[in-house]
């Protein structure tokens, strides 16, 4: 029986079909895309989708949630302080663990947010080798409510990067298969980032059709980046990529020129651009939106930033070892010939 209370979801493994034949040519591949988008979406039903994982993954889930918002360290008086969130939103794809597992090192390290991490992850290692508390609405507001209660609401700024599949309808998929199927609206993300009392934020979506979150988060303390604008989907997931287009350009190179956020994201949007046109593939128009207040915030904290060493991307070719050197990655993702799979279109229509 169908739930109407369910919010339709497209067939992600056929979009996934559709991303492993791009090799066929553009044309067939947009014809794939859009067929996986818009030809395949129906009623999700109400015993695939829980909104939640087990009781006993949520209680892991609770006792690490606990122990690592326990462990951040605490705002530095008359210092600005650089907080993170991670959140990797779908399982079934390494690239997005990938990317939160990363970040979580580079901001350690690089950006001087040692002890003041906290990263969600939808995958396997979650569970078994890497734990990590699961990528769930309910864990991104305890995660941020938690986060909040550390910072100096005037000085310290909260990045918040997010990657994952996005839908037409401006909804993000979260997934941890079979264990729970969701999606994330604007103003959900809205409503959790106002309830922790975050002032000071970088959002920064990496998934597609990102753009339609832009008019619900933005404000004057906000600086929004996204992986594509509202009607155009990103590149780069798949089996066999290791990053995604705007991971790569943003998250891996951007952050290792400069520390400045905007400026990776100019560069970032530079290379997505050049990449795209090699390849043929429509472009995805990163977004940013700049809050009137935001940008002096994170000069003040970026004034007193001691940046740590660039830092390898550890990941190849989908894998999930991290045995990759950096020149091998970086040389990826400057030829267009070595590109991974494209980032095939993301789930479904409003609910």
């Amino acid at each position: 029986m169908t739930d109407p209370d369910a919010r339709p979801v497209c067939d992600v493994s056929v979009a996934r079909t559709a991303a492993s034949r791009r090799r066929r040519g553009p044309e067939l591949w947009q014809a794939l895309v859009l067929c996986a988008v818009f030809a395949l979406c129906g009623a999700l039903q109400a015993s695939a989708r829980e909104t939640a994982a087990s009781p006993a993954v949520r209680e892991r889930d609770r006792q690490l949630l606990e122990d690592t918002l326990a462990k951040l360290a605490p705002q530095r008086p008359g210092v600005p302080d650089l907080y993170v969130v991670g959140f990797a939103g779908d399982s079934e794809e390494n690239v997005f663990r990938n990317e939160v597992r990363y970040l979580e090192t580079l901001m350690a390290q690089r950006f001087g947010a040692q002890d003041r991490v906290v990263a969600l992850i939808n995958h396997r290692d979650s569970l078994m080798t890497a734990p990590r508390p699961l990528a769930t609405l309910d864990n991104l507001r305890t995660a941020l409510a938690g986060v909040a209660k550390r910072m100096d609401p005037e000085q310290d700024v909260l990045l918040l990067f997010m990657t994952m599949h996005g839908t037409p309808g401006h909804e993000l998929l979260v997934q941890m298969a079979p264990r729970y199927l969701d999606l994330i609206d604007p103003d959900e993300l809205r409503k959790a980032l106002d309830d922790a009392g975050v002032r000071n934020r970088v959002l920064v979506i990496s998934a597609c059709y990102s753009g339609g979150f832009v008019p619900a988060l933005k404000n004057d303390d906000t600086l929004i980046l996204t992986a594509s604008r509202k009607n155009r989907p990103s590149f780069g997931c798949g089996s066999e990529s290791d990053a995604t287009y705007f991971g790569r350009a943003w998250l891996v190179e951007g952050l290792n020129d400069t520390t400045d956020f905007v400026a990776a994201f100019e560069g970032a949007r530079t290379r997505i651009a050049a990449r795209e046109k090699a390849e043929h593939f429509k472009p995805s128009f990163p977004q940013i939106d700049i809050g009137a207040n935001i940008q002096a915030r994170l000069q003040a904290w970026q004034a007193q930033l001691r940046p740590g060493p660039t830092l390898a991307y550890p990941y190849a070719g989908g894998a999930g070892d991290g045995t990759a050197e950096a020149s091998n990655d970086r040389t990826r993702a400057t030829d267009p010939s070595a590109a991974p799979a494209a980032r095939g279109p993301n789930k479904k229509s409003p609910h």
